[in-house]
């Protein structure tokens, strides 16, 4: 459908419907929205009724610009407050959601209040969209919500399986050196081992439904108009240097958190949508005000990670022991099959100098100048969010692409240090130790003030590197079949 002269143009965002995913999204969706596009955001149900919860109805209201709206994921209903099992969203989100989608886009059009449906910007895991796109005759962009690097690390997937690499063939392989084997022949990724890409290959299945889920991703995405990264050029430039053969039409847009700061247009009531599917504990920034600047570790495990009563307890103790004040954001469903609760000693212990809640704004407080370290997940929300905020890290990463986006802030960028799976309290205590009062930490710091400068050249015109792609991608936006 080709855009009528004076016409302002529609786009349909529509994020995987996971906090991580969703946060960028709309980032993305206000940027497009400061620039002229009507904006309907399409959450499942699931996520709408969670929001309404954390968020308040008002937050979901519609703008004269900017709309939600939703479709149903296909998964049983609940009540839970909680992320969805991955598994199960992918598979049902790959298999229900596309005829939803397109009633949807058909509902808008005939309308008669919004502008007609003219590009969808949709996750690159919802690549049910392509189709959709093409049934209507109108440009979709996919937006990979990973690193580039992360990306990267799935594409290999396939070639994993030709050199049956996949899957392993013992049982062990977590412990019998299967995992430390170098893949000398990944490109941009030199010395990468096994361990180091996306964890979903960490299987005797063939049938695994993750890596098999993905090598479709994967191959649906080279049918996409475009392919966009939250991410910026200078930072995973050999990254993407690989990828363009596969994929010609890639453009890096972010990070997007500065690029919506910049652009700065949108009206306050748009402004002001939130996608936090968690109440936000408004203490932590009151908290943060009464310490000195660098003097306090960030802990936070992001949204999907889940941990053992034993892994909590050993991150309890470290932090305890390293004797460092903390903001640790513990979320309810952060122990596997239990709430997250913490010895009675450890809180008497650290009364004074840790607080312990259940969710906050990140942005603001990784903005916070008290902030000097964050222990981290290694999410590429959380990891972008420190490159710009000039903080280091030391990673614990729990699946998908994490452990490449650890990789990399370790061994690429020299932004992180890695704390093993089997954590232990006595290595938390030290590497946070390090992170704020040692030489590595001071490296760190340098490498990651860089880093955190070099965003910002990226996001600044003219010459911006992410600045400019916005300008291509929405071209592209605005094209027609």
């Amino acid at each position: 459908m080709a855009l009528i002269s004076g016409q302002k143009p529609h786009a349909v965002c529509i994020p995987y419907p996971l906090q991580g995913h969703l946060n960028p999204m709309l980032q993305l969706a206000k940027i497009l929205n400061s620039r002229g596009f009507h904006i309907t955001f399409v959450n499942t149900e699931y996520n709408h009724n969670r929001l309404l919860r954390s968020q308040g109805p008002e937050a979901l209201a519609d703008r004269p610009s900017f709309c939600f709206r939703t479709i149903p994921d296909g998964l049983p209903p609940t009540d839970a407050d909680s992320s969805q099992d991955v598994p199960s969203l992918c598979a049902s989100t790959e298999t229900n959601c596309l005829e939803p989608f397109k009633d949807l886009i058909a509902r808008l059009n005939e309308a008669g209040d919004v502008p007609p449906v003219s590009c969808i910007v949709s996750d690159g895991a919802m690549s049910f969209t392509v189709d959709a796109a093409v049934e209507f005759g109108i440009p979709d962009v996919l937006f990979w919500t990973t690193s580039a690097c992360g990306f990267l690390g799935y594409v290999q997937y396939q070639k994993l399986i030709d050199l049956e690499l996949f899957p392993f063939k013992d049982e062990n392989f977590a412990t019998n050196g299967d995992l430390q084997t170098i893949l000398d022949w990944v490109p941009a990724m030199k010395d990468i081992r096994m361990q180091d890409l996306p964890n979903f290959i960490r299987t005797t299945d063939p049938n695994d439904f993750m890596v098999n889920y993905i090598t479709r991703l994967i191959s649906k995405i080279k049918e996409g108009s475009a392919i966009i990264f939250n991410t910026y050029d200078v930072l995973e430039h050999d990254v993407l240097e690989a990828l363009s053969s596969d994929f010609p039409s890639l453009y890096t847009v972010g990070p997007l958190e500065l690029l919506e700061s910049i652009e700065d247009c949108n009206d306050d009531k748009t402004k002001a949508i939130s996608t936090s599917l968690w109440k936000e504990d408004t203490r932590c920034l009151e908290w943060l005000e009464s310490h000195e600047p660098n003097s306090v570790v960030y802990v936070n495990f992001g949204s999907v990670t889940v941990m053992t009563n034993d892994q909590l307890i050993e991150f309890a103790w470290g932090l305890a022991n390293s004797e460092k004040p903390f903001l640790w954001i513990t979320r309810p469903d952060l122990v596997i099959g239990d709430s997250a609760v913490l010895p009675p000693e450890f809180l008497e212990n650290t009364k004074d100098r840790g607080l312990v809640t259940s969710w906050c704004d990140q942005k603001q407080v990784l903005t916070h100048p008290a902030i000097g370290g964050f222990l981290t997940h290694c999410g590429w929300n959380s990891t972008i969010e420190t490159l710009i905020n000039g903080v280091p890290i030391v990673c614990w990463p729990f699946f998908a692409e994490q452990q490449t986006n650890c990789w990399f802030s370790c061994n690429s960028w020299g932004i992180g240090m890695e704390i093993d799976v089997n954590v232990k309290r006595s290595e938390v205590e030290g590497q946070v130790r390090e992170l704020m009062d040692g030489e590595k930490g001071k490296e760190m710091k340098e490498k990651v003030m860089e880093w955190k400068r070099l965003a910002h050249e990226a996001v600044t015109a003219p010459n911006g590197s992410s600045y400019n792609n916005l300008d291509k991608v929405i071209k592209v936006l605005q094209s027609s079949e």
